[in-house]
């Protein structure tokens, strides 16, 4: 059975509730990964990093993550959805309030590792959790719902808390205000989402993850979709990371005005999240992706080139991330769900991100930093403009998946 058929989980009623209770944990999730990169600034003050020291921190949650993903993923297609989503969940929302704990560089890596290994959890997981619950034919909508919250809380209501908090607090105090939330919307997932079937564990006992790795990149789709999540990560860690002292110390912004361009990533993000993907409903996945790679790497190039214009910079980082977010939710969710078999959706995603998050998110964060370190920050957006020209042209390759361009006469061709 391809992955793209599956139907309702359970009622509309049931598809409404598992849709927002994954929405509202992916928009922890985003907060969890970026509240701490508008506070950069402050943070490298206070803890006297280096712009090399900030791209070893970004990377060092990203690899965790990736690993995470690839192992996590597997194991919520054998032991079902509710256990991983549920326990990364709260790991989640203790770690997040730990980070305001460390006392330099190395505390720091280590909280933001052990925050990667829950968010990687979390999110293969609740990409496959999001697609069984929904009817076909909202499969791009419903995943396009669930992943803009990432960027609207994470990217874009962020960056503007932050600048407001620090005015009354200081930035250690700041992280503990999302623990209880957490906790709260770890309670509401383990009574919307259901429980494994008993029928599920006996199937999935005779199989091993190797072989499911395996059986998963054998699938076109899945194969390249690791090559373009490297691609659009390393256009979304570059730019949320890095950005902030870009602003700051190249174009001389003062803070404010550069929490204000910031959060030009977390609302572009959202509505190209939501808008682009429930778009590939109608017209397809792999139109929508080729023409939004267009669209990122002409506005990175125009961003590349523009000065200390404060409406020019929103306006480029908003549709950067418009198409670029877009991309990441195509390529892990209904580009890579809809090419398997059901029940290897996640292995599929999670075999994806971890690509992704291990070079893309890992270690081009570390080279960003060098390059900032040893050229001066003014080139760092060069790296995503050649990722993405890549992207562009790996994506021209891709299969298309939409259900009703071809229903289950398209299994064959998936590979």
């Amino acid at each position: 059975m391809n992955g793209f058929q599956v139907g309702h989980s359970g009622t509309q009623s049931h598809e409404f509730k598992a849709v927002a209770v994954m929405a509202l944990g992916f928009g922890l999730v985003g907060i969890d990964r970026f509240l701490i990169a508008t506070m950069f600034p402050v943070i490298a003050r206070d803890l006297r990093l280096s712009y090399a020291d900030i791209g070893v921190i970004t990377g060092a949650l990203a690899i965790a993550w990736g690993a995470s993903a690839l192992f996590t993923g597997n194991a919520s297609d054998r032991i079902g959805r509710r256990t991983v989503l549920v326990g990364s969940m709260i790991l989640f929302a203790l770690l997040i309030g730990a980070s305001g704990l460390a006392a330099g560089l190395a505390g720091l890596v280590a909280v933001r590792i052990a925050m990667g290994v829950a968010d990687g959890a979390y999110t293969p997981t609740s990409i496959a959790a999001t697609i069984e619950a929904s009817a076909p034919q909202r499969h791009g909508l419903n995943i396009g719902i669930q992943q803009m919250m990432l960027p609207l809380c994470g990217l874009g209501i962020a960056p503007l808390l932050v600048a407001a908090l620090l005015r009354f607090i200081d930035w250690r105090w700041v992280f503990p205000l999302f623990v209880l939330p957490g906790l709260a919307l770890a309670y509401a997932v383990w009574r919307v989402i259901p429980a494994p079937a008993p029928e599920r564990g006996s199937q999935a006992g005779p199989r091993s993850s190797f072989k499911d790795w395996r059986e998963v990149l054998a699938y076109r789709n899945v194969l390249l979709g690791g090559v373009l999540m490297l691609c659009w990560l390393t256009c979304l860690i570059t730019t949320s990371a890095f950005l902030p002292n870009y602003f700051i110390d190249y174009l001389k912004l003062p803070f404010a005005q550069m929490s204000g361009i910031m959060s030009a990533i977390g609302l572009g993000s959202t509505v190209g999240t939501l808008a682009l993907p429930w778009l590939s409903d109608y017209i397809g996945r792999k139109p929508v992706m080729v023409l939004s790679t267009l669209g990122a790497l002409a506005s990175l190039l125009l961003l590349a080139g523009a000065g200390a214009q404060v409406h020019t910079l929103f306006g480029l980082l908003f549709m950067v991330h418009f198409f670029n977010n877009a991309l990441i939710t195509l390529t892990v969710g209904p580009l890579c769900s809809e090419s398997v078999p059901a029940p290897l959706m996640a292995t599929a995603s999670g075999v994806v991100i971890a690509v992704g998050e291990l070079f893309g998110g890992g270690i081009a964060p570390v080279v960003v930093g060098q390059l900032a370190q040893r050229v001066g920050i003014e080139h760092i957006l060069w790296l995503p403009c050649i990722m993405m020209a890549l992207g562009l042209t790996i994506s021209l390759f891709t299969r298309e998946t939409r259900p009703s361009l071809g229903g289950r006469e398209r299994t064959l061709n998936l590979k």
